[in-house]
C-alpha cells in the first residue's frame, strides 16, 4: 500500500527551488523526469544528490549536518547554550527550553530531513528502470547504488522519528505518486523504525570499502553500525550485541568474545586527529558527512564553529558554562583541549588574551594553522566532515549494550569503555592496545556502569549531535527523567522551563495547519497543542 503524507507540499516546494540551481560537485537539479534516467552516470548522480541533502540547504541556511541539527540536539541539551551574540530569537529559545511549533529551526530540521528523503525516494523508485546493460562499473551497480539511498533515507528517518515521534512514512517520489492529496495521519514510530530496520539491513550488503573519489561513500560497516545504533536505541540489546560485533574489528586486544569486523577500523592516537580536514575519511570514521568548503549556489561548509573573532568576543554557539569543561573533564584528558578554547592570539598586538569564559575548538578547521583559523571568518572555508558515527560510538554502545544485555558489565564492556578511555589519556596505540591502566573503570553495578557509559559519552561526542539523544534515550530513571535532571542541574538553570514535553520536539505548526483540522489523525505532539 502506498503511504503518503502530509509533508508532501514542503518536499515538492523543495524540488522545485533545486531544479532553479546549477551545481558542480552537488548536484541538485529536477532528477524526476523521465528523460533523466538513462546511464550509469545519471543514477550515480542521483545518489549524488542524495548524500549532498546532508551537507547543503536549497536556500544557502545552514545545512543538518552543517549546523542545523546541532541546534536541534545540543543547545536543548545540558552541553550548550546560545551565543550572546545570537539575535535569532528561534535559536535562543532553544537554548531556554522556551520554543515553540512555530520555531524556524524546528521547521527548517523537518523540512531538511525530508527533502532527503525524497531525493532519497527519487533514486530507489527510478534507478531500477534504467537498463542492466549501461551499467559498466560494477562498483556503482543498480543495486548498491540504491542500497547507499537507502542507507541515507534510514539515517533521515532515524533523526525525524527520535526528534519528532511518529512522522509521516513516504516511501516514493512524491511527484509521482498517485493521490498525492491525500491526507493522512502519522505513522506510529514501531513502523517507521522496521523500515529504517529494513532499509539498513539492506544497506549491509554494500561493500566493504572504497578507493580514490569514492571514500566517503556507505560501506557495509556503516550499515552495521547504524544498525547497532538503532538496536541500542530501541533497547534491543541482542541485537545491538550482533550488529556491533559485526563491526568491532575481529582481534581487539583483550576482548573474550569473538568479533568480526574486517573493516579495519581503529581509533586515531591522537583525539584531534578525528576532526581534521587533512585526517578526514580515516579509520575511526565509519560514516561521515562530507564538506569541502567550497562556497557558490550551495555552500558545502562546515559552520558548527563559524565566527569572526576580531569583531566578536563570542563564537555562534558556546558551552553551557565553565562547569562543562572543568567538571566534566580531567585536565589530562586530550577531549578538553581539542574540543575547548580559552585563549587567542592577537597577531595585532602580538599578546595573547585569555578570556573568562571558554568556546567550542573542535569543529575549527585548523588546516592553515590554529591561529589563522581562529583569527578570520572560519565558517567560510571549513572542510571539516561531520562524523556522523565513528568507531569511538561503536565501542561505546557496544560496552552499553553488554551491560543491558548481562544485567551487568562484563569482561569485554570494561575493554570497550577502557579503550575510549586509554585514548583519551594519551596512552593508546591500535588495536585496543595500551599499557597505561591507571584510568580504567572496573568492579561497576549495573546502574554505575551505565551512569559511567552515559558520562563518557558526553565527553567523547560533545557538539557531535548526540547529546540531547542520549539524553531522551534512557529510561531507567522512568521516561524522560534523566533528562529533566541533567538539564536542571545547569548552573544558573537556565533550562528551567524545560518539561516531560521537551523530549519530543513539536510538528511544525505549518505541518498541522495544512490539514486545517481535516484530519483528525494528525495531531500535534503532547503538551504541544
Amino acid at each position: 500500500m502506498k503511504k503518503i503524507s502530509i509533508i508532501l507540499p514542503i518536499i515538492i516546494t523543495l524540488v522545485t527551488i533545486a531544479s532553479c540551481n546549477k551545481l558542480d560537485e552537488n548536484p541538485q537539479g529536477t532528477i524526476t523526469t523521465d528523460n533523466f534516467y538513462k546511464t550509469q552516470n545519471d543514477a550515480i548522480a542521483a545518489v549524488t544528490a542524495v548524500y549532498s541533502t546532508l551537507t547543503t540547504d536549497i536556500n544557502n541556511d545552514f545545512p543538518v549536518y552543517g549546523r542545523n541539527l546541532n541546534l536541534l540536539v545540543d543547545n536543548p541539551s545540558d552541553n550548550q547554550v546560545y551565543s550572546p551574540s545570537n539575535t535569532n530569537p528561534d535559536v535562543r529559545a532553544l537554548g531556554t527550553a522556551t520554543y515553540v511549533s512555530t520555531n524556524d529551526r524546528v521547521h527548517k530540521i523537518y523540512a531538511q530531513l525530508y527533502w532527503g528523503i525524497d531525493k532519497a525516494n527519487v533514486a530507489i523508485d527510478k534507478i531500477p528502470t534504467i537498463p542492466a546493460d549501461k551499467f559498466y562499473d560494477a562498483t556503482h551497480s543498480a543495486l548498491n547504488l540504491v542500497r547507499e539511498a537507502r542507507f541515507i533515507r534510514a539515517l533521515l528517518y532515524f533523526n525525524l522519528v527520535r526528534l519528532f515521534g511518529d512522522v509521516p512514512l513516504v516511501l516514493h517520489d512524491a511527484g509521482t505518486v498517485a493521490n498525492a492529496n491525500i491526507l493522512v495521519g502519522r505513522t506510529p514510530k514501531d513502523s517507521v523504525y522496521r523500515q529504517i530496520i529494513e532499509d539498513l539491513d539492506s544497506a549491509t550488503s554494500l561493500p566493504a570499502k572504497y578507493s580514490g573519489v569514492d571514500v566517503g561513500r556507505v560501506t557495509s560497516g556503516a550499515a552495521h553500525a547504524l544498525l547497532g545504533k538503532v538496536y541500542v536505541t530501541r533497547q534491543d540489546w541482542a541485537n545491538a550485541v550482533k550488529e556491533l560485533k559485526q563491526v568491532i574489528t575481529a582481534g581487539t586486544a583483550n576482548l573474550t568474545e569473538a568479533t568480526t569486523g574486517n573493516y579495519g577500523y581503529d581509533l586515531f592516537p591522537k583525539f584531534v586527529d578525528a576532526f581534521q580536514a587533512a585526517t578526514k575519511n580515516g579509520k575511526e570514521h565509519i560514516f561521515s558527512a562530507q564538506f569541502n568548503g567550497t562556497t557558490g549556489g550551495f555552500t558545502s561548509t562546515q559552520n558548527i564553529s563559524s565566527f569572526t573573532w576580531s569583531t566578536s568576543a563570542y563564537t555562534s554557539d558556546i558551552p553551557a558554562d565553565k562547569t562543562v569543561i572543568e567538571n566534566v573533564f580531567n585536565v589530562n584528558d586530550q577531549r578538553r583541549s581539542v574540543s575547548f578554547y580559552d585563549s587567542l592570539y592577537n597577531t595585532q598586538t602580538g599578546k595573547w588574551v585569555k578570556w573568562p569564559y571558554y568556546n567550542f575548538l573542535k569543529f575549527v578547521d585548523q588546516s592553515t594553522g590554529f591561529v589563522t583559523a581562529l583569527q578570520g571568518n572560519q565558517g567560510a572555508n571549513s572542510k571539516i566532515n561531520f562524523p556522523v558515527i565513528r568507531y569511538a560510538d561503536v565501542l561505546l554502545l557496544y560496552a552499553e549494550a553488554l551491560n543491558e544485555l548481562n544485567g551487568g558489565p562484563t569482561p569485554d564492556a570494561y575493554v570497550a569503555i577502557n579503550i575510549i578511555r586509554a585514548r583519551a589519556f594519551n596512552s593508546y596505540t591500535s588495536n585496543g592496545s595500551y599499557t597505561d591502566h591507571t584510568y580504567d573503570v572496573s568492579a561497576l553495578n549495573q546502574s554505575s556502569f551505565r551512569d559511567t557509559v552515559f558520562t563518557e559519552r558526553r565527553r567523547e561526542f560533545i557538539q557531535e549531535s548526540q547529546r540531547w539523544f542520549d539524553l531522551v534515550r534512557r529510561t531507567d530513571k522512568g521516561p524522560g527523567q534523566y533528562y529533566l535532571q541533567s538539564v536542571y542541574a545547569m548552573p544558573g538553570n537556565p533550562k528551567a522551563a524545560a518539561t516531560l514535553k521537551d523530549t519530543l520536539f513539536p510538528i511544525p505548526q505549518s505541518e498541522i495547519d495544512l490539514y486545517q483540522g481535516r484530519n483528525p489523525n494528525f495531531k500535534q505532539n503532547p503538551g504541544w497543542e
